[in-house]
């Protein structure tokens, strides 16, 4: 009897971890829960630096850090079916299909719901003022950017309301690799509820009732082939 119990206990563990280390995957390095305002903010591209590890979690791509680069000379894998991520035969289609092959864990449709949990992530933390969370999920140049506009938000004694609605679109818009450098374009489309008020409370922008729809792309980029899961924002600019 005392073996049974501890086998069933050890096996229960065993799930345990697992789930958590799926959702883990799945959601990457997202914290905070605030539902706070977003304001975009520069909007030049930044091109990211292979090799650089800072610590910039962004969206942790599940069996990333699984995957190994694939070998020189050896013969390429049948072409995944990327039908609902990208149009077959599409330049998203040839993108993600040489990420895949660089680095078999890829897994793109996990990559779209992690960019989402890092979008929102990012966004309430800008709202809120949180440096600490922008500092773990920013590259250097991106928040520098951000910083700069805190700052101004700050001198100018302003404060931001924003009720997060819902995230009504996420596509992988773009793809591109370059010495092993990944980079994946998300165009997003949120609903919010945003207004900025002054020192004395009144609202000098946007509105406190009003749903406003915001498109937003975003540029997400990694070194394959690296220990390092984690992707880190490197551009930002305003959807069309």
């Amino acid at each position: 009897m005392q073996d049974s119990f501890d086998l069933t206990t050890i096996i229960f563990l065993a799930l345990a971890v697992f789930v958590i280390w799926r959702l883990r995957s799945v959601l990457g390095q997202k914290t905070g829960a605030e539902r706070a305002p977003f304001k975009p903010v520069d909007r030049s591209r930044t091109e990211p630096q292979p090799g650089r590890t800072e610590g910039d979690n962004v969206v942790r791509l599940p069996g990333a850090d699984r995957g190994a680069p694939a070998e020189r000379g050896a013969s390429p894998a049948e072409p995944r079916d990327w039908r609902g991520i990208a149009e077959p035969g599409s330049e998203v289609a040839r993108g993600l299909e040489a990420v895949a092959q660089a680095e078999p864990g890829f897994d793109p449709r996990a990559f779209v719901e992690g960019a989402k949990g890092a979008y929102e992530a990012i966004m309430l933390a800008f709202a809120k003022g949180d440096r600490k969370t922008l500092k773990a999920l920013l590259s250097r140049e991106v928040g520098e950017a951000f910083e700069r506009a805190l700052i101004e938000r700050e001198k100018n004694r302003q404060t931001v309301e924003t009720t997060f609605v819902s995230i009504d679109k996420a596509e992988i818009v773009a793809v591109d690799l370059k010495n092993r450098v990944a980079q994946v374009t998300v165009r997003f489309l949120s609903n919010l509820i945003t207004a900025t008020r002054n020192a004395d409370g009144a609202v000098v922008d946007g509105s406190a009732e009003t749903v406003v729809e915001v498109p937003d792309v975003w540029t997400f980029a990694r070194t394959l082939g690296t220990r390092d899961p984690n992707w880190q924002l490197v551009a930002t600019d305003a959807g069309a």
